[in-house]
């Protein structure tokens, strides 16, 4: 990389020994305001990293090797691999301490804007590495672009709650884009944060926005991980997906080292209900992972988030068999963890425990294999209100199915005692978050569902209270928000209704329910199944 700074004396560059604090934070002052000979920019154009992508962040440093693993960070940052993004950063730290983007850098690994995740005090503690205060870290900046990414990062990790943190981040982040309009990295993170101003639940006309703001990167620089990475995000619904084939298309192209961009692409595909795609890429993506695990001498993962989605891909394929047998593997993985686990190290509500339930549950609901014994499987989730949520609506719902009514009516009452529990636990919460209303809602829809199948289950069925339920249950879920990948509610509850509806011969009501299930589900095998029944049924009728 050739030199972009003004040239001065030779400062100390490189010391590496062992140092107090405070030797070292005069080091790093010395070196920023010396601007050793050494001292080297990034040249505004776009840089390469195989199997990343590449992108055009010019920023000052003393070494090109501390660019190298700059760059190799922001790349890992625009494709949500943040542990590895970390790691990268803290390199470029140890290479050249007083490069002052990298401990930025290391400081946005830790919030997660779409998934509404921030790490606060970690993310304090990578940027007071670099100075104590706010003033003092943006003095060590070089350039007046750098000092507003520093400001920036600063305003995301200063004081108050974290939704107007947020809202304050996003204003900067479009101040440094006014006055840098050529630089493609503070558009590209400015459309992220719009994203996170709706702290992880969707809003359309800010999702759109910085859709476009994305899309406008993309079509500079089709190599852009972040470009392609943020346009998928912001469209992964089904009104808006199709416009961001292209970028679904291309990303698990320009990142094919990334589990993540493999995955992220299946977003477009799902929302669209191109199954086959579906399994495609995340099956692409547990081979990223799976060679990763194998390097460290360990075997493949059946769990998780990648796997769930494949799980869904092979269901709505008829694949049954393929999706039972990785389900399976994941109890068996699941089992083996808690069993594994030093005490008091296990947590059933974020381990393969909980990932081994969302699947049985999606695998039972969507498999219609009420009788089976799977069905009927008793995991261990002590403690685990969640997961164990899920679990009690799905043995109910199976029970109602096969017409026992006992266990469906017991299986409500410890529903309902969980999602009690689960709603004192979010209202003892310091700050509010959309993303918990979001989770109440789909507590609520659930409990009606399950109530409205204990009435139909019984001999003395209130079918007219029953269908109350339901249709109370399809106004709640109409007013979620969109959210992106498999059902969020575990059965959708137009199809439901529809399905109830079909079995009472009220077909033109059906008919309505069906489609409604579609508009969220495109392309949904059970919501199809029962509009072609309904619609047969109804045409037999004429």
């Amino acid at each position: 990389m050739t030199s972009g700074g003004p040239r001065a004396l030779p400062c100390p560059v490189g010391y590496s020994l062992p140092m107090r604090e405070t030797a070292r934070r005069l080091l790093l002052l010395f070196s920023a305001l010396c601007l050793p000979v050494a001292l080297t920019a990034q040249a505004a154009v776009p840089v390469t990293i195989q199997g990343l992508g590449s992108i055009a962040f010019p920023v000052v440093s003393h070494s090109s090797a501390a660019d190298t693993q700059f760059v190799r960070g922001v790349l890992l940052l625009h494709l949500f691999e943040y542990d590895e993004a970390a790691a990268a950063f803290r390199h470029a730290e140890r290479i050249d301490p007083a490069m002052a983007m990298a401990y930025w850098g290391e400081a946005m690994t830790y919030t997660h804007p779409v998934w509404d995740e921030q790490d606060l005090p970690a993310a304090r503690a990578a940027l007071a590495k670099l100075a104590p205060t706010a003033t003092a870290r943006e003095a060590m900046a070089v350039t007046p672009r750098e000092r507003g990414y520093l400001r920036a990062v600063d305003i995301l990790y200063g004081d108050g709650p974290k939704a107007r943190r947020d809202t304050l981040y996003a204003q900067a982040m479009g101040a440094l884009l006014a006055a840098n309009p050529r630089d493609d990295e503070a558009r590209a993170f400015y459309a992220l944060s719009l994203m996170g101003l709706s702290q992880g639940v969707r809003n359309v006309p800010t999702y759109l926005h910085a859709a476009a703001i994305a899309e406008s990167v993309y079509a500079r620089n089709p190599r852009h991980p972040g470009a392609a990475h943020y346009w998928i995000h912001a469209l992964d619904d089904p009104d808006h997906a199709a416009a961001a084939l292209p970028a679904a298309r291309a990303l698990s192209k320009i990142a094919p080292d990334a589990d993540h961009a493999q995955h992220m692409t299946s977003h477009i595909f799902m929302a669209l209900g191109m199954w086959p795609d579906v399994v495609r890429a995340n099956e692409n993506a547990m081979r990223v992972v799976d060679a990763a695990l194998a390097a460290h001498g360990r075997g493949p993962r059946f769990c998780g988030h990648y796997n769930f989605w494949l799980e869904y891909g092979y269901l709505e394929l008829s694949r049954v068999d393929d999706a039972r047998a990785l389900m399976e593997r994941c109890q068996r993985q699941a089992e083996a963890a808690r069993t594994a686990a030093k005490a008091g190290q296990y947590d059933p509500d974020n381990s393969p425990m909980a990932s081994a339930v969302t699947m049985w549950s999606r695998y039972v609901l969507d498999s219609q294999d009420w009788s089976d014994t799977v069905a009927q499987w008793t995991p261990s989730l002590a403690g685990a209100a969640a997961p164990h949520a899920t679990w009690e609506f799905t043995r109910g719902f199976a029970a109602a199915k096969r017409g026992d009514t006992a266990t469906s009516r017991i299986a409500l009452a410890a529903f309902q005692q969980d999602r009690a529990q689960l709603s004192r636990n979010i209202a003892g919460e310091r700050e509010p978050d959309p993303n918990d209303a979001e989770y109440l809602k789909r507590l609520g829809v659930l409990d009606l569902e399950l109530q409205a199948l204990t009435r139909f289950s019984g001999q003395s069925a209130d079918t007219a209270a029953a269908l109350t339920l339901l249709q109370r249950a399809t106004v709640l879920e109409d007013s979620m928000a969109y959210a992106f990948g498999p059902p969020n509610v575990d059965k959708p509850s137009h199809e439901l209704y529809g399905e109830v509806l079909f079995t009472m011969k009220r077909f033109a009501a059906a008919e309505h329910e069906f489609q409604m299930a579609l508009g969220r589900a495109p392309g949904r095998e059970l919501a199809l199944r029962g509009l072609a029944s309904t619609q047969a049924a109804m045409h037999a009728r004429r």
